[in-house]
């Protein structure tokens, strides 16, 4: 059994948004139409294809405000998309060459010292190392070019 398993965005919060519900800057999300290149949809992990109508919003994937509470752009299929559960499994969406892995305390905080530019293939190995440690609760995969959030990576 694996010690990990890839969190898409929640499919309450993807169906909020569907419905306009405002994103983490209080604005509604801007719907666009993919031209098929490099559009990764946070709630299955998978690229929206070309033609494919997509929403675009502020995101924060933290409970609630505080210094270390990041929030920057998503993308989000703008139709009804079934939610990434491929366990272990390297998402589609993670198709670069590498990819910051950073841990989170309890307290939604950094953990100081977690954090690592990671070569794609060595995700997994990477994440399962950090959530071995009793001060990390989860991990956030970050893109290693922009630092946009993709996904968070949980124990199992």
């Amino acid at each position: 059994m694996s010690m990990i398993q890839f969190s898409a965005l929640s499919s309450t919060s993807a169906a909020g948004y569907r419905e306009g519900e405002a994103d983490a800057y209080g604005l509604a999300p801007e719907r666009r139409v993919s031209d098929g290149d490099g559009v990764p949809c946070r709630h299955c992990l998978r690229l929206v294809g070309a033609g494919e109508p997509y929403l675009t919003l502020a995101h924060r994937p933290f409970p609630a405000l505080q210094p270390y509470a990041e929030t920057g752009p998503i993308f989000l299929h703008a139709e009804a998309c079934e939610r990434y559960d491929g366990g272990d499994t390297l998402p589609p969406i993670l198709r670069h060459p590498s990819y910051i892995l950073r841990g989170y305390g309890d307290n939604d905080r950094i953990v100081y010292g977690s954090g690592a530019v990671v070569p794609r293939e060595e995700i997994r190995q990477y994440a399962a190392e950090l959530l071995e440690r009793d001060d990390i609760a989860y991990v956030h995969v970050r893109s290693a070019s922009n630092n946009c959030y993709q996904c968070r990576i949980d124990r199992a």
